[in-house]
């Protein structure tokens, strides 16, 4: 879906696989990979630059139905700054997804140590 949604884009500005990686300043032949889906995971930085010069959001890259609205409203400021901040600093999704692991396993260790009764000694490792 990713692929095809920026090839479409892309087409529809009349831009060359070229000119939108030099506008979004992104790798030509990765590009490529992803228009062609060789590569099937881009990054939410590399999404972000590519979005900006095709004048849409990742979300619509990413599935949503408006390609010109985000649904960043639905979220309070200092999560958009939070989001934003790590995505500009390289964070892919796989990145995200190993954070929400390590809190949901940090949680249910908490919660079993807490049903245990607190007795630090049975803490899992």
């Amino acid at each position: 879906m990713i692929s095809s949604r920026i090839k479409k884009l892309r087409k529809q500005k009349g831009l060359t696989i070229t000119e939108l990686a030099k506008r979004a300043g992104v790798s030509k032949s990765y590009l490529s990979y992803i228009e062609r889906d060789v590569q099937k995971n881009p990054s939410l930085q590399f999404l972000n630059k590519i979005a900006k010069p095709l004048d849409t959001n990742i979300e619509y890259l990413l599935g949503a139905d408006n390609p010109n609205q985000t649904s960043y409203g639905e979220l309070d400021e200092e999560w958009t700054k939070l989001l934003k901040k790590a995505i500009n600093d390289g964070m892919s999704k796989e990145d995200f997804r190993q954070i929400q692991d390590f809190i949901k396993f940090r949680n249910w260790e908490n919660d079993y140590i807490n049903h245990k009764g607190g007795n630090t000694n049975d803490k899992v490792t």
